[in-house]
């Protein structure tokens, strides 16, 4: 079987993510005027959320509880946070957004996007995560030095990427010739299929592998943690249906299950 080669950085992660941003953008927008401008709260209607990477499981179990308990369809738009707020700002029609840390949050609300102050609804810490049976023997963070050691790192302009590289430098760690990926379930997929040695991603990234990958603690992480902000999106065509969503998220009941996930309460709940 022919190994996979290193990642092709003649561009650079962030013209990917514009790039990317761009074509996710007009699928969004196609398939929003099909649906989304009919919400109405609960009995009916439909709504989109825009979520971090990192809620991907947890949200999507949480959207299908919502639809049971209020009858609106809940359609997800899961990437990284940076990527997402550029969509927004761009007029992606999304209902709520979901960040996964409040600088991207701030740069939406800035623009004058975002409906109320944004409510903080959750924390994630880092945590290495290595192939099933950890065959390079990484131990923490120190490891990942190593000029040997195949990393994966979040790009610096997605939350994990930015949280990724205050942790590593509050910890006098340098990684040189780390890939960089376009968020951090693309960093923990090359981990779980063996591309690289370690990757550094969120504990609930580990959490949801489900035995695909191994966690490393991290020394240090709860000072690099990331805050989870959430907001109505201003202008919505489904106000009452989005203002649920957070309620909900922000519930015992999004809270548990953002807790079963690995997530830490937020300071807003």
């Amino acid at each position: 079987m022919t190994e996979p080669g290193p990642p092709d950085r003649r561009t650079g992660p962030g013209r990917r993510l514009r790039a990317a941003s761009a074509a996710v953008a007009a699928l969004v927008l196609g398939g929003a005027a099909a649906g989304c401008g009919t919400g109405g709260g609960t009995g009916g209607g439909s709504l989109t959320v825009f979520a971090a990477a990192s809620l991907t499981e947890v949200f999507t179990g949480l959207g299908e509880r919502f639809e049971e308990q209020t009858g609106t369809q809940v359609a997800f738009n899961f990437a990284g946070s940076s990527d997402l707020a550029l969509q927004i700002t761009d007029g992606a029609p999304a209902d709520v957004f979901a960040s996964a840390d409040t600088r991207t949050m701030d740069d939406v609300a800035g623009e004058g996007l975002a409906e109320g102050e944004p409510r903080v609804f959750a924390r994630n810490e880092l945590r290495i995560a290595v192939p099933e049976g950890n065959p390079a023997d990484i131990g923490g963070l120190e490891d990942l030095a190593d000029p040997d050691a195949r990393v994966a790192l979040c790009a610096a302009e997605v939350p994990c990427g930015a949280a990724a590289r205050k942790l590593l430098e509050a910890q006098g760690v340098e990684v040189s010739g780390a890939s960089e990926e376009e968020d951090v379930k693309a960093a923990l997929t090359r981990a779980r299929l063996g591309e690289v040695d370690a990757a550094l991603v969120y504990t609930t990234d580990v959490r949801s592998a489900e035995g695909e990958v191994e966690g490393v603690p991290v020394e240090g992480a709860e000072e690099a943690a990331n805050d989870y902000p959430i907001a109505v999106v201003k202008d919505t065509a489904a106000p009452e249906a989005a203002r649920e969503w957070v309620d909900f998220v922000l519930s015992d009941e999004g809270q548990e299950a953002l807790a079963e996930a690995g997530f830490s309460p937020g300071g807003d709940t």
